[in-house]
């Protein structure tokens, strides 16, 4: 199993000096990726630790690009309704040749209704928007010469340059737990994105993608990555005491629980974990970083 940060890029006073010791200590004690998040305008009355100092991630990915060397760049997960999917695709192939074919590309249709409306994009059809942005990055990223009619884009007799690095096209994973979003990775991801799920729910997510991805003809078989929220013992108590991860399961305990748990969600199949750090302060997110590095990510199968 691989091992992953996601980025604290928001909910705190940003301060570039401390997030680029963050990325540099992950990369430094071999941790296997980093993950940012997306937002861009959030309701007043949502109550999300997403709302305020939020760096854009499709910025954050080129300027995470240029200070490191080796560690995969993750997205988890870009909203794909939010943003015309042309354009998405052209600056997530330059991050891919920018980085050496280093980006792992998380997708989501998204949830935040008021958002939504913000942004002019009707909610009813953030599905159908998602599906269609998908089949266009895959395209887009695999032929030079488009040529590919959707619902609202119609591209032929157009050059799509460059390519990304990673062949045929970075990996792209699905997010979302609903049978709409299993049937989507079946039919148009390679894998799995999970999000703050415990083992049994995450086993049953991934049979059911299994299933789906057999039903649709797939050769080969889907992957699995998960995001969740960390909280060790005697360095997270003020995230624990301040009640600020509600509704979502944990990994909770001694380095060697966490280990422990992670070997269970590795024994369903899960390839690859982002933990989520940004409700900790910076010295406690560089404590968490030395614990996975000594202590969790040593009892990992590589």
């Amino acid at each position: 199993m691989k091992v992953g940060i996601c980025l604290p890029h928001y909910g705190r006073p940003i301060e570039i000096g401390r997030m680029l010791e963050v990325v540099r200590r992950a990369e430094d004690r071999g941790l296997d990726s980093v993950w940012v998040t997306d937002h861009v305008i959030v309701p007043e009355q949502a109550n999300v630790i997403y709302r305020e100092h939020m760096l854009d991630p499709l910025a954050v990915l080129p300027w995470l690009a240029g200070v490191t060397s080796r560690i995969a760049l993750g997205t988890s997960v870009v909203i794909l309704p939010y943003r015309s999917p042309v354009p998405v695709a052209k600056l997530l192939a330059s991050v891919d040749v920018l980085s050496g074919g280093r980006l792992i590309v998380g997708a989501a249709i998204g949830w935040l209704e008021g958002e939504f409306d913000a942004l002019g994009v009707p909610f009813k059809e953030r599905a159908s928007r998602s599906d269609e942005a998908l089949e266009l990055l895959r395209t887009l990223w695999t032929q030079e010469h488009p040529k590919i009619h959707t619902k609202r884009h119609r591209l032929q007799d157009v050059v799509f340059s460059p390519l990304p690095l990673q062949k045929p096209c970075p990996p792209l994973y699905v997010g979302g737990s609903s049978d709409g979003a299993f049937r989507r990775v079946a039919r148009l991801g390679d894998g799995w994105h999970a999000s703050g799920m415990n083992q049994e729910t995450f086993r049953q997510g991934a049979d059911t993608v299994r299933r789906y991805w057999k039903d649709a003809g797939r050769e080969g078989s889907p992957f699995f990555s998960l995001r969740i929220p960390i909280l060790i013992d005697g360095v997270h108590k003020a995230a624990v005491d301040m009640g600020l991860i509600r509704g979502r399961h944990t990994l909770n305990g001694s380095p060697a629980q966490i280990a422990e748990e992670l070997r269970g969600f590795e024994a369903l199949g899960c390839g690859h974990v982002a933990l989520e750090i940004s409700y900790s302060t910076f010295p406690t997110i560089l404590e968490t970083i030395e614990l996975l590095a000594e202590k969790v990510r040593p009892q990992l199968a590589r």
